[in-house]
């Protein structure tokens, strides 16, 4: 839960810091079908419930950044929380290298993922402080993908907002589809926010993305299909939120940012 990614470049910018004054924050323990959870989670500390936001880590962990995330919402009037979703295969923390957090990543099954991020919205739902009626899920980098698969999977999702993350690759027993091979069967809308300069998701999977998205929608299979959209930054690289690393591209973050708020508001996570 203390990972901290491994960013060495001098020009790395200042890391944003959201305070938790007037939140209940801190860390959490997630009861799970596989054994217990850790995570983070932050809500106001008065009034509630509050609509859930599930905050879906990068590659790196539930590491500082996404625990601001978290933190950020709870001061929007949400009660977010960001389970650690690779603890069963390993501890992103002793880790340092970006090759070693892809080999980390890498065997976590969708299976176990999904099933742990229904574990964190019931978790939520327990607490008495949380609007499970109101539930979303947002996702960074290796999270944008799981973001996708996860507006597939749980029907009572009302959005979801993907911010990059890979749309197709290798199938395997571990990682059996990707988001372009669930469109059809979408339940909740989801925002993608994508960025042109991408070295890793080359836009072409993001046409073939939209393509899915648009025959899903003529045939009408997928709810969620329909009233998905899919933003792209011409002129900015990967993980241009990360306000922790050289990538960071304050405009369009914000932009970015702003748009995922309105687009929660927009289907009634508010």
């Amino acid at each position: 839960m203390t990972a901290s990614p491994p960013i060495a470049e001098s020009n790395a910018p200042k890391p944003i810091h959201t305070d938790d004054a007037g939140l209940i924050a801190g860390p959490i323990t997630i009861p799970a079908p596989a054994g217990d959870l850790p995570g983070y989670r932050a809500h106001p500390a008065s009034g509630g419930p509050f609509p859930v936001v599930l905050v879906i880590q990068e590659i790196f962990g539930v590491h500082e950044h996404i625990r601001d995330v978290v933190r950020r919402l709870a001061k929007r009037g949400y009660y977010a929380l960001a389970p650690d979703l690779f603890v069963r295969q390993g501890d992103p923390s002793r880790l340092g290298t970006v090759d070693e957090f892809r080999a980390l990543a890498g065997r976590v099954p969708d299976r176990q993922v999904l099933s742990d991020l229904d574990a964190s919205v019931a978790f939520a739902g327990a607490s008495g402080k949380a609007d499970v009626g109101k539930a979303a899920a947002v996702g960074f980098c290796w999270g944008g993908r799981i973001t996708w698969l996860y507006a597939a999977h749980n029907p009572a999702l009302k959005a979801a907002v993907a911010w990059y993350g890979r749309l197709t690759g290798d199938r395997t027993e571990v990682h059996p589809k990707h988001p372009i091979d669930v469109a059809s069967a979408l339940q909740a809308p989801v925002l993608g926010l994508y960025a042109g300069q991408d070295q890793g998701i080359p836009l072409s999977t993001v046409t073939e993305l939209q393509d899915a998205l648009r025959a899903a929608s003529a045939t009408g299979s997928a709810p969620g299909a329909a009233r998905s959209e899919i933003r792209v930054y011409p002129e900015v690289p990967h993980a241009f939120y990360a306000d922790y690393r050289p990538s960071y591209r304050p405009e369009a973050a914000a932009d970015a940012w702003q748009r995922q708020l309105d687009w929660l508001a927009q289907h009634g996570v508010a």
